[in-house]
């Protein structure tokens, strides 16, 4: 109950202050889980919604823009990351890279990015790039300010932080002070907490977290979720 009266107040707080000074535009690039769970998170902050998927005549696309409300629309990926301040790669991790060189020029946007590298090979999971997905896609667009950003846990932790039983931190890996406090405010109206760990080349370390919950919950032993919360 805390907990859930400590996320209705940072709601609060963020769609009043988002509505008169930060409203924008942020397109989720992709239709699944994870869109599903950000796009009606932010929109209910105040910011404008635009889903951008391969085909946006599509049922459950229109079905996710409907639920979300608050004016959001759908249309192809480039034209929504064209019109965005802030893009989210809520998209397959494997396909991140071609995925963003097939969205356009995204100079001075920032580009959230949640996707894990994952590549399952005799029956483990791997670390499918030599780097990681946030410094492969801040390769690709090397003029955006890319923030690596809730790929430590689930979609169903992102809308309902309680079911951790008490604070879960998002830890934000990116190069950009200005654009880690831009996330870490939508991360605060979600009910969750931002925690800066530093720059784009750490996103690796937190795509590795993906890989050992994995192994573990697919590989016959304990299974786990990561909740990370700040200490004190």
């Amino acid at each position: 109950m805390q907990s859930r009266t400590l996320k209705n107040i940072l709601l609060f707080v963020a769609v009043y202050w988002a509505s008169t000074a930060w409203a924008e535009t942020v397109a989720i690039i992709g239709t699944g889980d994870v869109a599903g769970a950000l796009g009606p998170e932010f929109a209910a902050q105040g910011h404008t919604i635009i889903y951008g998927s391969r085909n946006p005549d599509r049922e459950e696309a229109q079905a996710l823009t409907n639920k979300t409300g608050h004016g959001a629309s759908v249309t192809t990926q480039g034209a929504a990351a064209k019109g965005a301040d802030i893009v989210v790669l809520a998209v397959p991790g494997i396909l991140v890279g071609d995925i963003t060189k097939g969205l356009g020029d995204l100079s001075g946007k920032i580009i959230i990015d949640p996707t894990n590298p994952l590549q399952r090979k005799q029956a483990k999971f791997h670390h499918a790039a030599d780097t990681s997905n946030g410094e492969i896609v801040q390769a690709i667009a090397p003029d955006a300010h890319v923030v690596k950003a809730f790929n430590t846990l689930g979609w169903k932790t992102m809308i309902d932080p309680e079911i951790a039983g008490g604070p879960v931190s998002i830890p934000l890996a990116g190069n950009s002070l200005e654009a880690k406090q831009s996330v870490a405010e939508l991360v605060a109206g979600m009910g969750l907490e931002p925690i800066d760990v530093g720059g784009i080349e750490h996103a690796h370390w937190l795509e590795g977290m993906a890989i050992l919950l994995l192994n573990n919950r697919f590989g016959g032993r304990d299974s786990f979720d990561f909740h990370l919360r700040k200490s004190e």
